[in-house]
């Protein structure tokens, strides 16, 4: 029987807060029924297990960025939708590392049909989004698929190495992200004659 107060999206929710405070590797059923105040077992009710939280940790957090980028690029295009688009994603990154994290664990097929519907939205609104983004600069596949795995390669190893305290130099951290978008919006612009 589930314990009053606790539901799954609390939970979640909360898994989720702790992934950002300690990292994605502190969550586990015994963390969280601690911070409940619960036994363990109480929380099976909710999650079959730490893989099935993390699972819906990485579509909570799906849903989430898909907001924000919706958000950042609403009513923009071209080179002012990457920046929106790219500031969005880097502040997620770094607001936000365990959800980030638990979005880089692949999500089984058989568990993104499982999900109810709002669940399931998030990734998918993050693959539209991010389509709308490229439909500006009119890319089709094969170098559409080329575009988005260098955008968030580049988007990736940026705040994570930003995160890390990786750029122990001077010179300002933001005024290089800001050339790195510029360099990959002229290269966007210009991708069907770099072939």
């Amino acid at each position: 029987m589930p314990r009053a107060g606790l539901t799954t999206d609390r939970l979640v929710a909360a898994a989720a807060d702790m992934a950002d405070e300690a990292g994605l590797d502190a969550v586990t059923i015994s963390a969280l029924a601690r911070r409940f105040g619960v036994k363990d077992a109480s929380l099976y009710s909710h999650v079959a297990n730490v893989r099935d939280l993390r699972t819906r940790m990485a579509l909570l957090a799906s849903r989430e960025l898909a907001d924000r980028l919706g958000e950042a690029v609403q009513g923009r295009a071209g080179k002012d939708a990457l920046k929106a688009f790219a500031d969005a994603y880097r502040e997620f990154m770094l607001s936000h590392p365990g959800r980030y994290a638990a979005m880089q664990v692949r999500i089984a097929p058989e568990a993104l049909a499982a999900a109810p519907g709002a669940d399931a939205d998030g990734p998918r609104r993050v693959i539209e989004t991010t389509g709308a983004l490229f439909r500006g600069y009119e890319l089709s596949d094969p170098d559409l698929t080329d575009a988005v795995r260098l955008l968030r390669s580049t988007f990736h190893g940026y705040a994570s190495l930003e995160a890390i305290g990786g750029f122990d130099h001077p010179r300002d951290v933001q005024a290089s992200w800001e050339r790195a978008v510029d360099a990959l919006d002229f290269l966007l612009r210009n991708w069907s004659r770099a072939k």
